[in-house]
């Protein structure tokens, strides 16, 4: 295989080193700033923060505001922003909620602990997620209302219609097996754990390589081999990390000895398990490849992103920019009922109160991610990753002490500075 590969820049060696690597340096950034985080928790909390149980459970959190924050993306790419995620959330929680425990767990109906509970539910729960999604994203791009007053009256609506749906009151317990979908209770385990980190791997490599192979047969110029390892083996490291830590968090001893008396066996002395993946963070792999190859490598993506590059251009060039923004609508309603049914499931029940402030914390995730308020510029992974900041940055707090109260007025504080960084990097990038 014959490579073009990149001369090595002038200059020191560490800027040499990234240089070659070819990353983006507000991704540097964002990792720098979410490691230098966690070493003053962990220094703070005298170590707690940093350990296999916290962060099993600092990942389990992050899940259902990730998940949303992948959409915002979209939204706020094509110049709008959608203050109603958390309002929806608790509305679409409360209809999976109602359907699992009065309607299809009737004697009439299914029957209470029929297998295809949790699924019915989840169905109905993403297509009241999407039609919500998709009337609002009607209004906006139809009837010309601005997406933040159409979504600003969604906060308060669907804020409501959670409570009247409920009547008020907490709706449990929801379908054992729909509570898996949480974090603590399902996760693949060990074994299968490390089998899906090992194909991980494989497939990043794989797509690296291949990459690789297609940029140099169109005559491309291509990193150093080194730069290629050395990048290969950090994603690597890092995935298998991951899953080592996940599957240093043992299940207690307690729980593992009733799970073996369950099923009619004997636990054997000084056994340990640990928990491994859980499905929730699955999902948001899942939900994560299919945002990210739905911005890159589909029209919808092509269209979403000259849409925010140029609204004006976009549309004399052919772009049905109104029908795109009930799409993307329509995704984020979506992504706001697999978030509901993680947050709901994490807790095992509906409460009127589930989503509150998550649009804040959706907002903020997506802007420190690298998502520009300006529209045209964002990605899927910086969403997440700014997730993951906005929740380790709760999660120290609350380890800490810090009440509440503080802890919004700090995570408000971020997001108005994450803005600012935004603004004088893209002045000084001249992007």
């Amino acid at each position: 295989m014959s490579d073009t590969a990149l001369p090595g820049p002038k200059g020191p060696a560490a800027r040499n080193f990234f240089a070659a690597l070819q990353l983006d340096t507000r991704l540097l950034g964002m990792i720098g700033a979410f490691i230098v985080l966690c070493l003053i928790f962990n220094v703070v909390t005298e170590g707690r923060f940093l350990t296999p149980r916290n962060i099993f459970n600092l990942t389990i959190q992050t899940v259902s505001v990730a998940i949303m924050a992948t959409g915002m993306v979209f939204v706020i790419v094509t110049r709008h922003i959608d203050l109603s995620v958390g309002s929806l959330l608790a509305t679409v929680a409360a209809v999976m909620a109602v359907v699992q425990t009065d309607i299809l767990a009737h004697p009439d109906a299914l029957g209470l602990g029929h297998p295809a509970i949790w699924v019915l539910a989840l169905i109905a729960g993403i297509i009241v997620g999407v039609t919500i999604g998709a009337f609002q994203g009607w209004m906006i791009g139809y009837l010309g209302i601005p997406a933040f007053i159409v979504t600003l009256g969604g906060l308060l609506v669907w804020r409501n219609v959670a409570w009247f749906i409920t009547s008020g009151q907490t709706i449990g317990p929801l379908n054992e097996t729909f509570t898996m979908l949480g974090g603590i209770g399902g996760t693949l385990g060990e074994s299968a754990s490390w089998i899906f980190g090992i194909l991980a791997v494989t497939l990043v490599l794989w797509l690296q390589i291949a990459s690789r192979r297609r940029k140099a047969s169109h005559g491309f110029p291509v990193k150093p081999v080194w730069a290629e390892v050395t990048l290969g083996a950090i994603i690597s490291i890092a995935i298998l990390g991951f899953v080592g830590t996940l599957n240093a968090y043992h299940i207690p001893t307690a729980r593992l000895k009733r799970m073996f008396e369950a099923a009619g066996e004997t636990m054997p002395e000084g056994l340990e398990i640990g928990y491994g993946i859980p499905y929730s963070v699955v999902l948001l792999i899942l939900v994560a490849v299919a945002m990210t190859v739905t911005a890159r490598r589909t029209r919808l993506g092509r269209y979403i992103f000259a849409t925010g590059g140029n609204p004006d251009a976009a549309e004399l060039s052919g772009i049905n920019t109104r029908f795109l923004t009930v799409k993307i609508f329509a995704i984020m309603g979506g992504l706001c009922a697999l978030a509901a049914a993680v947050a709901s499931a994490r807790l095992g029940f509906s409460t009127n109160d589930l989503g509150t402030l998550d649009e804040l914390r959706v907002i903020a995730a997506a802007v420190i991610g690298g998502t520009a308020l300006s529209g045209g510029v964002g990605t899927i992974y910086g969403a997440i990753l700014g997730a993951l900041i906005m929740q380790s940055l709760q999660s120290g707090m609350a380890m800490v002490g810090v009440d509440a109260p503080l802890q919004n007025i700090v995570v408000g504080v971020v997001l108005v500075l994450a803005v600012l960084v935004d603004i004088v990097y893209r002045k000084r990038t001249g992007e």
